[in-house]
């Protein structure tokens, strides 16, 4: 059973992690915009080394990195002293993580990667430590109390160090220009992806479109719509898209008993149908066939042409709906 002093106690330990963020905030200086000159500088690779707490948010900030457009990857200090250390070439920037700065594992690699003329960027509570003066870049973190009431597990400064990682990834995917289409090109199979996928990326080709012309009879139309199994025949006049038939005209049509087959299908389709441009996100088509409760749209190109058809069920297809 839950106790009252539970939710205060749980209040104080995240206004102690505030507090540790806010302490990093204030002791921002020209030392970071030296880490994203590094960062954006190196021709290989960014290696995020660190052993325990310090080494699970290390893996964080690598798969951050690697997502916005920075190659990284993290390295265990502990399996990088047995064979590892292979992994980091002379083009690299290792970003090195220990809030003593005395981590023996993270220590030991030190010289190594040193001699490589590797640039070594530290994320550390301790200026004066060995990390510190292997450094060629120092991001300090200075947080002394964590959040554990014996001071003891790492909470209050891993939360900072991983708040300070986020502000490294979030500038450097800004001055690599690093747009929605490179997320998408990076997380093809994730939901964030989905969302960035283009119209263009999930239609139908033209060479599918479901067309007639303007003297086309009913009959042909339903035979075309029956063809492509989407549920609609575009009308054409000149090549042009001048109006459309669903098969929710179809049913009316029955309903009213006017169901005349070799009549022109200028008799029964109504106006322009909607378009939308192949270049928008998928999720608009989402958005524009909710609103007008259709299933269906036609997709235009540059010069206003059609070029494609998207229909709802291609879309809940690729988890977009």
């Amino acid at each position: 059973m839950s106790h009252p002093s539970w939710i205060m106690q749980g209040r104080e330990v995240l206004q102690l992690e505030m507090a540790a963020i806010d302490a990093v905030q204030q002791a921002l200086n020209t030392e970071f915009g030296r880490a994203i000159d590094t960062i954006l500088a190196m021709e290989g690779r960014l290696v995020v080394v660190g052993m325990g707490k310090s080494g699970h948010i290390g893996r964080k900030i690598a798969a951050s990195f690697a997502s916005t457009g920075t190659p990284s990857f993290f390295v265990h200090a502990a399996e990088a002293l047995h064979g590892d250390l292979g992994m980091i070439t002379r083009h690299d920037v290792l970003l090195a993580l220990s809030h003593s700065g005395e981590t023996n594992e993270v220590c030991a690699l030190l010289p190594t990667i040193a001699r490589l003329g590797v640039p070594i960027i530290a994320m550390t509570g301790n200026r004066e430590s060995t990390l510190a003066t292997f450094s060629s870049v120092t991001l300090h973190i200075p947080v002394t109390t964590e959040a554990c009431p014996m001071n003891l597990a790492p909470t209050a400064s891993t939360t900072a160090t991983l708040a300070l990682g986020d502000a490294l990834v979030v500038v450097t995917l800004q001055h690599r220009g690093f747009q929605p289409d490179d997320f998408a090109r990076v997380h093809p199979a994730g939901t964030l992806g989905k969302k960035l996928l283009r119209i263009h990326e999930v239609m139908h080709p033209k060479s599918a479109l479901p067309l007639v012309t303007e003297a086309s009879r009913l009959k042909e139309a339903i035979l075309v719509m029956s063809r492509h199994r989407l549920g609609i025949t575009g009308i054409t006049r000149n090549g042009e898209l001048i109006g459309c038939i669903t098969d929710g005209d179809l049913r009316r049509i029955l309903e009213l008993g006017d169901l005349d087959l070799t009549a022109t299908i200028t008799r029964f389709a109504h106006g322009k149908p909607q378009c939308i441009d192949q270049n928008r996100l998928a999720s608009e088509a989402v958005f524009i066939m909710e609103e007008r409760k259709i299933t269906a749209l036609f997709v235009t190109g540059e010069d206003e042409q059609v070029v494609g058809i998207v229909h709802l069920h291609d879309l809940l297809r690729e988890g977009i709906a």
